[in-house]
């Protein structure tokens, strides 16, 4: 899975077997899952119109799940627990019948079975009324809320509820998600770009926003480094010639180290990756040695 955002649109490319409840939802294969922010003052009719222009805009082959939302995605949360990664939209308006929208894209780099991807919608949904009754609103959700839940790869999930280790990594996301992404988007935390967390076990299980600008290890590989992509988004690559596997010290099992890679610290393949979001690895290595 890689993802980007361009012109208001968070952009996910893939090979997914993925479940929507959102525009033109249901269960299908799909190579692109979009979240598209329209106008505050938008009128609803044609969404499908809306989303069928962002494909077309981008050149992106007509298999897509879509979702819209009217928060701006410099408030978006990005989410990563292992091999789930969580985005999320969210926006409630106050009053008698609650308004906005919240959105929700789960995305698995381990295979799930159309049974766990339909679960994982109830994990979510109940992770995010659990999020909400915690932060003291009085609804919910909203009229307009969505999940898309997708996946690549050979089937390791059969289920997927809390109890499951593919829920239990949803569930904690989503609950941690969302208060977040409604700081964002009520101004109770300003960001000029999306948020990102990773779910980490150095002292002690806990999510940690990487902050450029606050990094303690600036520069963890040489100075004047480029950290656009930190935290990688092709990790793990596999690719022995950038990492390799290590036994973890914090959990049962194989981990990907690639703490000595620079790849997409080079501020040419930066440059390159930004300008060719969907760039493979072989095309960025490239780019690194005739610089």
């Amino acid at each position: 899975m890689r993802y980007y955002l361009r012109n208001g649109s968070l952009i996910l490319r893939g090979s997914f077997r993925a479940a929507s409840t959102g525009v033109s939802g249901g269960l299908s294969h799909v190579s692109s899952i979009i979240s598209h922010t329209v106008p505050a003052d938008w009128d609803h009719r044609d969404p499908e119109r809306v989303l069928d222009g962002v494909i077309a805009r981008e050149g992106l082959p007509h298999d897509y799940f879509g979702l819209l939302t009217a928060v701006e995605m410099k408030n978006l949360c990005v989410l990563q627990f292992d091999f789930v990664t969580v985005f999320i939209t969210a926006g409630v308006s106050p009053g008698e019948n609650q308004g906005g929208t919240i959105n929700l894209i789960i995305c698995s780099r381990e295979g799930m079975s159309d049974a766990a991807l339909l679960e994982t919608i109830i994990t979510a949904t109940e992770a995010k009324i659990a999020a909400l009754s915690a932060t003291g609103c009085a609804c919910s959700g909203t009229p307009t809320d969505a999940v898309v839940v997708a996946c690549e790869g050979e089937v390791q999930h059969r289920y997927a509820g809390v109890l499951t280790e593919a829920g239990k990594r949803v569930q904690a996301a989503v609950r941690f998600g969302v208060p977040e992404a409604l700081k964002r988007h009520d101004g109770v935390v300003s960001r000029d770009r999306p948020s990102f967390f990773i779910y980490s076990r150095y002292q002690g299980d806990h999510w940690v926003e990487w902050l450029p600008e606050e990094c303690r290890y600036y520069p963890c590989h040489f100075p004047g480094q480029r950290c656009d992509f930190c935290y990688c988004p092709f990790y793990p690559c596999c690719d022995e010639s950038l990492g390799q596997w290590v036994e973890s010290a914090s959990q049962n099992g194989m981990i990907w180290n690639c703490s000595q890679c620079t790849l997409l610290h080079e501020p040419e393949v930066a440059d390159y990756l930004r300008s060719h979001p969907e760039a493979p690895l072989g095309e960025l290595k490239a780019v690194k040695k005739r610089k």
